[in-house]
C-alpha cells in the first residue's frame, strides 16, 4: 500500500464523518476536498476543478432550471385540479393518484420542486375531505422519490453513474434505460404505500374541519391552553403605547392576538396600535410569565445614583468614535459582531447623518462616516483608540456630558436585593436588555469588584447595576406600572375558534426549497415587523414549540402557525422563502405558458431519444430557451437551482479520481471481491446494495454515489461482470431514501405539516426499503444480466 493509497483513504474516512456529522456546510467540505487534493499533488489542478465542467455536473443544473421552468409554468397545478375531482373517492385511490401524479412529474423534474408544488394541494384536500395529513403527505414525499428512479435526469444519482460510465469509455445509460426496472420499484412502492404503509402512520385530528370548513389547529398546537386575557389598568406604564414599544412579545413571548375594547373585539391588531387603560388584551402565551413580570417590580430597587455619577464612577469613560471604511465593510449588526465581547464596551448611542439613534442599538449596523458613542473601563477606551476600525476624537469629561449630551439622563444604577429571584440567573438567562431595551453598562459587586458583564455572568445578591435606557424602558423594568396587569381567572383559557373570521385567520406556512432564511432567527428577519403576522409555534421534529420563538433559528422542514389579516397572509404566499400551506394563497403561476414549457421539454428530450444529441447539450439548450421564452426568469432559473448540490458534486469528483488514480478503489473493491466474491455475483450485487441503503440514511445521496462508483467500477472489473447492473443498483439504493426525515429535504418538508415524528419514518421507511432491496436483487439481473 503506497502512501497515496493511505492520504487518500484517510480523507475519504475524514469526508465520511463530516459529512455525517455535519460540521462544515457540505458545500464547504467538497471545496476544501478539491483545494487539498490539488495541493497535495495527489490530482492535478485541472482534474481537481474538472467537477465543475463535467457533463454530469452541467446535467444537473440544467435540469434544475427546466424543473423550475415546468413548476412557474403551472403544470403541478393544472394536474393537482384534476387530483382535486377524485378527493372524494377512497382513501386507498386517492393515494396511489397522488403518488402517480407525483411519481409521473418526477421523472422528469427535481423531486423537492414536486412535493413542494403539490404540498398545498394536497393540504387543501384535507381540508375539503376532512383526512388527516399525516395520511396524504409522506406518500406524497415517497411518491414524488419512487418517480425520480425511472429516468436517467429523475434524480442526480442516476446522472452520475452514467457520465461515470461515459467517462470511462463505455456506453452511457440513456434517457429511459432506468425505466423497466425503475417502473416496477415505483409501482410496487405504491402499491406498498397505499395498502400497507399507510395503515402504520399517525392518524389524529389534524386535517377535521371546522364549522366553516377551515382547518382546526387546535390538536396539534394545542393552542387552548396558551390563550388567555388580560386587563391594563387605568394607571399601567402600558397605557398610550404601541403593542410593539410594549415589548410584551420580545420579554415575556406573549403575542396579542387580540383587544377588547368598549364591548368591542378587534382581532390581529397592527403592532403600531396603542393601548388604552380598561383594555383587555387577547393574549397567547404563558400565563406565568404574567406573574414573573409583575413580580419584577419587587426585584431591582432604585439606589439613587444616577446621571454622571452612574456613568464615570469606578473608573469608567464615555468617548466619541468615529467608524471608518473597514468596520463597514464586516456588514454585521452591533450584536452580530458581539461588540462588547470583542471590546469590552457598550455602545451607548449612535448617529448617522442627522439622526441620533437610542433605541435598538444593537440592531444596528454602523457605517463609514457614523459616530458612536461607547462607554466602559479607560483601559478597553484605550485599547479601541488603537483599533483600526475606529478613530476616536474624544473623550467626554463628566462636564461635557451634563452640557452637551442626553446620555446622562439615559443612566440609573439598580440594586438585585438578597430574595431577588435573579440572583444566580446569567444576564443572558434574565433577559433584562432583550426585553425593554435597556443595557447593563457594568456591574458593582458588594465586595467592590467592577465587570463589564458577558451573557455568561451571573447575578449576585447586593449587585448593583448600572444602566442605560430611556426613563419610561427604565420604569418598565422597574415594573412600577404594570403591577396591576393581571389574567381575568374566569376567561384564562379561550376557545381558538373566536380568533378566525373572514377578515382574519390562521394559516401554515413552511421554509419553501430555495429560502435563504434557514438558520435566522425570527427575531434577526423581523418577522412580525416585515410581514405584519404573529408567529404562534413552530413544529419541529415532531412536537411543537411554543416559547422561545423569537430566538429559534428557523429550520428547512419547520411549520410554522402564522396569524393575521388573511390578505396579508396571502401576500406572504408570494414571497419565495415561504410556502403557505393552501393553493389559493401561491404565487399566481404562468399557466399561459404551460404548453410552451411542455414543448420545449420534448424538444429537449426526442434528440436524446433519437441518439442526435448528448444529453448535457441538449438540457443546456432547453434551460436557456426557457428563460428566453419568459417561462421563468433568469433570477428564478437561479433560485430553482440547488446550488449546494452543484458544488458538493463538483466538489467530490476529484476524490472519485484520486480514489481511481491512486489505486485506492482498487484496494477497496479487491476488500469486496475477496469477502463476497467465492459467493457469486449476487452476492456481491446484494452487499453492495446494502452498504449504499445504509449510507444513504446519513450521507447525502450525490456524494455517496461519488464515492461508490470508483469501488463498484473495480469490483466489477475484478470479477468479470457487467458494471451496469451495480451501477444502476447504486444510483437506485441511493436514491431511496426513506429511512428517515434528514435522508432527503422531501421528506423534511413534509414532516413539520403531516406532524410527524422520527419514527414514523422508520415504520414505513424500513420495510419498504427491504421491499426495495428484494426487488432490485430480482429485477435487476433480468433487465441487466452480469453478463458483461
Amino acid at each position: 500500500m503506497t502512501m497515496e493509497i493511505v492520504v487518500v483513504l484517510l480523507i475519504l474516512a475524514a469526508v465520511i464523518v463530516l459529512l455525517i456529522t455535519e460540521l462544515l456546510p457540505l458545500e464547504v467540505l467538497a471545496l476544501l476536498v478539491l483545494g487539498f487534493l490539488a495541493v497535495s499533488g495527489i490530482v492535478t489542478p485541472t482534474e481537481a476543478l474538472a467537477g465543475f465542467s463535467n457533463p454530469a455536473v452541467v446535467t444537473i443544473w440544467a435540469v434544475f432550471i427546466l424543473s423550475g421552468g415546468l413548476t412557474r409554468t403551472g403544470i403541478a397545478n393544472i394536474l393537482g385540479r384534476q387530483l382535486l375531482r377524485v378527493a372524494g373517492r377512497g382513501e386507498t385511490f386517492l393515494i396511489i393518484i397522488i403518488m402517480i401524479i407525483a411519481g409521473g412529474l418526477s421523472a422528469f423534474m427535481n423531486n423537492v420542486a414536486i412535493a413542494a408544488l403539490m404540498l398545498p394541494v394536497v393540504m387543501d384536500i384535507t381540508r375539503k375531505t376532512g383526512r388527516s395529513p399525516s395520511t396524504l403527505l409522506m406518500p406524497l414525499a415517497y411518491g414524488s422519490l419512487l418517480g425520480g428512479l425511472t429516468t436517467m435526469i429523475g434524480t442526480p444519482p442516476n446522472i452520475l453513474v452514467s457520465e461515470a460510465l461515459r467517462d470511462n469509455g463505455m456506453a452511457p445509460f440513456g434517457l429511459f434505460d432506468f425505466t423497466p426496472v425503475g417502473l416496477v420499484v415505483m409501482i410496487s412502492g405504491v402499491l406498498f404505500v397505499a395498502l400497507v404503509g399507510t395503515r402504520l402512520l399517525p392518524r389524529g385530528n389534524v386535517g377535521a374541519e371546522t364549522a366553516t370548513s377551515r382547518r382546526d389547529y387546535r390538536w396539534q398546537y394545542e393552542l387552548q391552553e396558551r390563550l388567555f386575557q388580560i386587563r391594563i389598568p387605568t394607571d399601567s406604564a402600558l397605557v398610550g403605547k404601541t403593542l410593539a414599544r410594549s415589548r410584551l412579545g420580545s420579554a415575556l413571548g406573549l403575542n396579542v392576538v387580540g383587544i377588547t375594547r368598549n364591548a368591542k373585539t378587534y382581532l390581529a391588531p397592527e403592532i403600531d396600535e396603542v393601548i388604552q387603560a380598561e383594555d383587555e388584551l387577547i393574549v397567547e402565551g404563558r400565563q406565568d410569565r404574567i406573574q414573573e413580570l409583575n413580580n419584577w417590580g419587587q426585584l431591582l430597587t432604585d439606589t439613587e445614583a444616577d446621571g454622571v455619577a452612574a456613568l464615570c464612577a469606578h473608573g469608567m469613560q464615555v468617548a466619541e468614535v468615529q467608524v471608518t471604511q473597514r468596520f463597514e465593510q464586516s456588514g454585521q449588526t452591533i450584536a452580530q459582531m458581539g461588540f462588547r465581547t470583542r471590546y469590552g464596551l457598550n455602545v451607548i448611542a449612535l448617529r448617522r447623518t442627522e439622526r441620533l439613534i437610542e433605541e435598538d442599538l444593537k440592531s444596528q449596523v454602523p457605517g463609514s462616516g457614523d459616530t458612536i458613542w461607547v462607554h466602559g473601563p479607560q483601559e478597553s477606551v484605550d485599547a479601541l483608540e488603537q483599533a483600526a476600525e475606529f478613530n476616536l476624537t474624544r473623550r467626554l469629561t463628566p462636564l461635557a456630558l451634563e452640557s452637551g449630551t442626553d446620555l446622562v439622563t439615559r443612566a440609573h444604577q439598580l440594586l438585585v436585593p438578597t430574595g431577588s429571584i435573579l440572583v444566580d440567573l446569567t444576564l443572558g438567562e434574565s433577559r433584562l436588555g432583550d426585553a425593554v431595551d435597556v443595557q447593563i453598562l457594568y456591574i458593582v459587586r458588594e465586595n467592590g469588584d467592577v465587570i463589564v458583564p458577558t451573557s455568561q455572568d451571573r447575578f449576585i445578591a447586593g449587585d448593583r447595576l448600572v444602566v442605560s435606557g430611556a426613563k419610561d424602558m427604565i420604569s418598565i423594568l422597574l415594573l412600577q406600572g404594570l403591577e396591576g396587569v393581571f389574567v381575568k381567572e374566569a376567561e384564562a383559557t379561550l376557545d381558538p375558534s373566536m380568533l378566525e373570521d373572514d377578515q382574519v385567520g390562521l394559516v401554515e406556512v413552511i421554509l419553501s426549497p430555495h429560502s435563504v432564511l434557514s438558520g435566522k432567527t425570527l427575531g434577526e428577519i423581523h418577522f412580525r415587523e416585515k410581514y405584519g403576522l404573529s408567529v404562534l409555534a413552530i413544529w419541529r421534529k415532531g412536537r411543537a414549540h411554543r416559547s422561545g420563538l423569537r430566538d429559534m433559528q428557523l429550520n428547512f422542514g419547520d411549520a410554522l402557525l402564522l396569524y393575521g389579516l388573511r390578505k396579508k397572509l396571502n401576500v406572504l404566499g408570494r414571497e419565495p422563502d415561504f410556502l403557505v400551506l393552501t393553493e389559493t394563497a401561491q404565487e399566481i403561476p404562468r399557466e399561459e405558458k404551460a404548453p410552451i414549457a411542455l414543448a420545449i421539454m420534448g424538444a429537449v428530450l426526442l434528440p436524446v431519444i433519437l441518439g442526435w444529441l448528448p444529453i448535457y447539450i441538449a438540457v443546456v439548450l432547453g434551460a436557456a430557451v426557457m428563460v428566453m421564452s419568459r417561462c421563468l426568469t433568469m433570477e428564478e432559473a437561479y433560485r430553482y437551482i440547488e446550488w449546494k448540490a452543484v458544488f458538493l458534486i463538483a466538489g467530490m469528483l476529484p476524490l472519485g479520481t484520486a480514489l481511481d488514480n491512486t489505486g485506492a478503489a482498487r484496494l477497496l473493491a479487491e476488500g469486496v471481491v475477496g469477502m463476497l466474491g467465492p459467493l457469486g455475483p449476487h452476492a456481491v450485487l446484494f452487499g453492495l446494495l446494502a452498504i449504499t441503503f445504509l449510507a444513504t440514511s446519513i450521507i447525502p445521496t450525490a456524494a455517496l454515489v461519488v464515492l461508490m462508483v470508483p469501488i463498484a467500477l473495480k469490483t466489477a472489473a475484478g470479477l468479470g461482470i457487467s458494471p451496469y447492473t451495480l451501477l444502476m443498483g447504486i444510483a437506485m439504493a441511493a436514491s431511496s431514501s426513506f429511512t428517515s426525515p434528514i435522508s432527503h429535504p422531501a421528506n423534511v418538508l413534509v414532516m413539520g405539516p403531516g406532524g410527524y415524528r422520527f419514527a414514523d419514518y422508520l415504520k414505513v421507511g424500513i420495510p419498504l426499503t427491504l421491499l426495495i432491496l428484494v426487488l432490485l436483487m430480482v429485477a435487476l439481473p433480468i433487465f441487466w444480466p452480469f453478463t458483461p
